[in-house]
């Protein structure tokens, strides 16, 4: 069935949606995208999920097409937030993945809704201020929304800043980043910075009940492979898939990641 493409009120703000409606009934699968990315970004990877999954974007303020916050947030904030967009769409039930930056949305998301959150799909992220960082020339790059207005800049950083596949083809990272994706504004992204700001989900993780899919890359320098299994022995339902990809598996292994995610949503509950 063809994406969606709407705009919604939530909380004083005009947010970018979007909605790939499944083929059967279920709960609805939200994505929440990485630091300073549009919903385009992941469209690889919903093309390749099970149609019968309703897919459900969307652009946090300040980012992609949504327009720009009005005062700074805190991810508590912002998974309320994420929350009464998913009300006003009808949803009552949800699966949630995030992805880096998004992927601490989406573990804050699995701790405040324990009843509302089915599963929790975590792809290339870690716990915040407290876990194993890539290297500063690494997380230096990422201060400022650069690479996604610069396409020249863009590809100069791919191999060292994405890693997997980027290290071979970095010229992709024009198609994958700099031409699927609205650039938000200078104000949002960094109110995206600082919601992350302290930010750490150690403590809560023993405490998030939700089956849990923990995607890591092996070659991934923003966000090391052992922030995986730390966070597997955390969490109390989890297990880690390793891909042979980098920070954008999600995207360049698509046809891997997708049907894998895919069959852990929707097998039966254990």
């Amino acid at each position: 069935m063809p994406t969606q493409l709407q705009w919604k009120h939530v909380l004083g703000h005009e947010v970018r949606v979007s909605v790939r409606p499944g083929s059967e009934p279920g709960p609805p699968l939200l994505l929440c995208n990485g630091l300073g990315a549009g919903l385009d970004v992941l469209q690889p990877f919903v093309d390749h999920l099970d149609p019968r999954i309703e897919v459900v974007r969307f652009d946090v303020p300040g980012a992609g097409g949504s327009g720009s916050p009005k005062l700074p947030y805190r991810f508590s904030l912002l998974a309320c937030f994420a929350t009464r967009l998913l009300e006003q769409l009808g949803y009552d039930r949800f699966d949630v993945l995030g992805i880096s930056w998004g992927g601490a949305l989406a573990q804050q998301l699995a701790f405040q809704n324990p009843r509302r959150c089915r599963r929790l799909v975590l792809a290339s992220t870690g716990t915040g201020m407290l876990m194993v960082p890539g290297g500063f020339s690494v997380l230096s790059k990422m201060l400022t929304p650069r690479r996604y207005r610069d396409p020249a800049y863009a590809r100069d950083i791919a191999a060292d800043l994405y890693g997997g596949r980027m290290r071979e083809s970095p010229e992709e990272v024009r198609h994958l980043i700099y031409e699927q994706s609205r650039i938000g504004s200078r104000t949002g992204y960094l109110f995206q910075l600082l919601a992350g700001a302290g930010w750490t989900s150690l403590p809560a993780l023993p405490l998030i009940r939700q089956q849990t899919l923990i995607l890591a890359g092996n070659d991934d320098p923003i966000i090391p492979l052992v922030n995986a299994h730390i966070m597997r022995r955390l969490l109390p339902h989890a297990t880690v898939h390793v891909f042979a990809d980098g920070h954008l598996g999600l995207v360049t292994s698509a046809d891997e990641l997708g049907p894998l995610v895919s069959q852990f949503l929707r097998a039966p509950r254990t």
